[in-house]
């Protein structure tokens, strides 16, 4: 058995302190692995970094030297003893759906962080003893005796984040005869009924999507914040979500959001904790698992994650069409579309998938492989006469696959699709999957198929639609976050990461918009603070043939909507 006891003797520090004890131990060194990634980010971790003071220590208390043979794995001399105690801390800095932490009121723990593990004993039993206040309740997927967790491998051990805290707010609703709990730590106030009623709605759509749940019961945990925030992630029996302000928690765009990433990550307890591609089955825990499939699992997910919403009546057509026009934005803004594929991106993710990294370089498997999703369902509709959809592809990918523990593999998904369409669909993967053909024309056969009206009108903001460059908050300022190339901004030498600070001589105090329409039907002196020098940026009127960015407005027509009916029928 591996035992783990977690404590927090200073939470101001917001270190965990970490007793890992092994027995049964065999031979003269023991080798102890600590991840360097967890899954659902697609990025190396190195959370060996927050690792501080290891000590190692035999069964009669006396000390065992150790080495390190890479970043994150620690080799103990043992001396013979049969069993080993290892100490060390954990820092946790900040809050994400990902993270650890720990402070005055709480104890959030992903284990992937921070439990060290026997790499030959992966298989067997471990268990987290906690050493937490008697008035924290505890929410958690793993089986729990008091304040000790049994996973019965370290795989289920890593996947099964955990949060205790005296202020955990905890609910639960029923369907199928499954238990599905709703746990909040954080300021909020959460209205359980009103919530329970949309979940329950969403729940019964994608258990009847898949015709059936992989687990027993199931956890959203969430972390809510006093500030904006948006971030969940995927576990076999939970998903953890970063949610915030707390104080708009049940209205408006942040219940939206809670919804859509609910939607989301539940849908991953198929669509990636189940039906895995075979490069990440098992996990390696110690490397990049490079695949070139995230336009499935992430891309899939993504699609569904909102379309579920939209065919059990959580969201109107109206809420289902405004997410959807943010994935159309956030691709035909994206001119790294043009330079590498979803598939190529999905690789490079490991790179910089979660960071803006160089601009135009690559693509969102996320927005990406929705669209990809959109346009795979739409065409196995018009193939089989409405009768089949994706839906169709997802069961095959569960029942094949994700029930028999087998990994597929990127010419699995063609050779579904195509049993699925009964039609080869190689050319459409070859032109939008592997190549970087635009999007634009089977975007609109879809849209044309379905009844949908799609509109583009030019940006309302002239830098985006005139100048061709987009710009965010920074105080008082407007600081470049992306730039067309071709554009008048991108010709007149402004770069993503420049401060805006005056228009025309007149410093900006959060008016940046007001000041550019001010200034419409004249040339436009910008200053900028660039690399921490000032510079003048000049941009000259032109009529651009194009808007540079575009909006995006999604509607119903009266053609063809019995086709809308037949695709909403066709993912349920």
């Amino acid at each position: 058995m591996i035992h783990y006891k977690l404590s927090v003797h200073s939470p101001a520090s917001h270190y965990i302190d970490v007793v890992l004890t092994v027995d049964a131990v065999a031979g003269p060194r023991l080798e102890l692995q600590l991840p360097a990634w967890r899954p659902g980010r697609y990025e190396l971790g190195n959370f060996a970094k927050n690792i501080r003071k290891v000590e190692a220590f035999d069964a009669n208390g006396n000390t065992l030297s150790y080495t390190k043979s890479s970043k994150d794995l620690w080799i103990i001399d043992t001396n013979g003893s049969a069993t080993v105690k290892v100490t060390y801390s954990y820092f946790t800095s900040e809050i994400n759906a990902g993270s650890c932490y720990a402070d005055e009121q709480q104890l959030y723990v992903n284990p992937v962080h921070l439990c060290m593990y026997v790499p030959q004993r992966m298989q067997e039993a471990h268990v987290i003893e906690l050493d937490i206040p008697s008035s924290y309740k505890l929410a958690a997927s793993l089986p729990c005796q008091g304040n000790t967790l049994t996973a019965q491998s370290f795989d289920e051990l890593a996947d099964s984040p955990f949060m205790a805290s005296a202020t955990l707010q905890s609910d639960s609703y029923v369907v199928d005869g499954i238990t599905f709990w709703l746990h909040f730590v954080g300021e909020c106030r959460p209205d359980f009924e009103a919530m329970k009623a949309d979940f329950i709605k969403f729940t019964e759509v994608q258990l009847s999507f898949w015709g059936g749940f992989p687990v027993p019961e199931y956890h959203f945990m969430f972390q809510v914040l006093p500030f904006k925030f948006y971030h969940g992630v995927e576990h076999q029996h939970s998903t953890v979500i970063a949610i915030g302000p707390g104080y708009a928690l049940n209205k408006g765009k942040v219940y939206e959001d809670v919804l859509g990433v609910s939607s989301h990550e539940l849908f991953h307890t198929w669509n990636i904790k189940k039906i895995r591609p075979a490069e990440m089955l098992p996990y390696d825990f110690t490397k990049e698992n490079y695949a070139r499939t995230g336009y499935v699992y992430e891309g899939f997910t993504t699609y569904y994650g909102d379309v579920m919403l939209l065919t059990s009546g959580v969201f109107s057509k109206e809420q289902y069409f405004e997410t959807l026009e943010e994935r159309l934005v956030k691709h035909f803004h994206t001119n790294g579309r043009f330079n590498l594929s979803v598939a190529a991106s999905s690789w490079e993710t490991w790179l910089d998938g979660y960071v803006p990294g160089a601009p135009y370089r690559k693509t969102s498997i996320y927005d990406e492989g929705n669209l990809i999703a959109l346009m795979l369902d739409v065409s196995i509709m018009q193939l089989t006469g409405n009768k089949k959809g994706l839906r169709e592809v997802c069961r095959i990918l569960y029942n094949d696959f994700g029930k028999k523990e087998k990994g597929y593999t990127e010419q699995d998904i063609i050779k579904v699709c195509n049993q699925v369409a009964g039609n080869d669909l190689y050319a459409f993967f070859k032109k939008y999957v592997y190549g970087t053909e635009d999007f634009t024309e089977p975007l609109e056969e879809c849209f044309r198929y379905l009844g949908i009206r799609w509109e583009r009108k030019p940006s309302p903001h002239i830098n985006e639609s005139v100048y061709g460059f987009k710009a965010v908050d920074s105080g008082n300022n407007r600081r470049v976050s992306l730039v067309a190339p071709g554009s008048p901004a991108w010709e007149a030498g402004l770069s993503v990461g420049d401060e805006v600070i005056a228009v025309n001589g007149y410093a900006l105090r959060n008016d940046f918009y007001e000041w550019m329409m001010y200034f419409k039907d004249e040339d436009i002196e910008l200053t900028v603070s660039s690399a921490a020098q000032l510079k003048k940026i000049f941009l000259t009127k032109v009529s651009p043939k194009s808007s540079f960015f575009n909006q995006m407005k999604l509607s119903i027509t009266d053609a063809y909507s019995g086709c809308f009916e037949a695709w909403i029928n066709c993912n349920k």
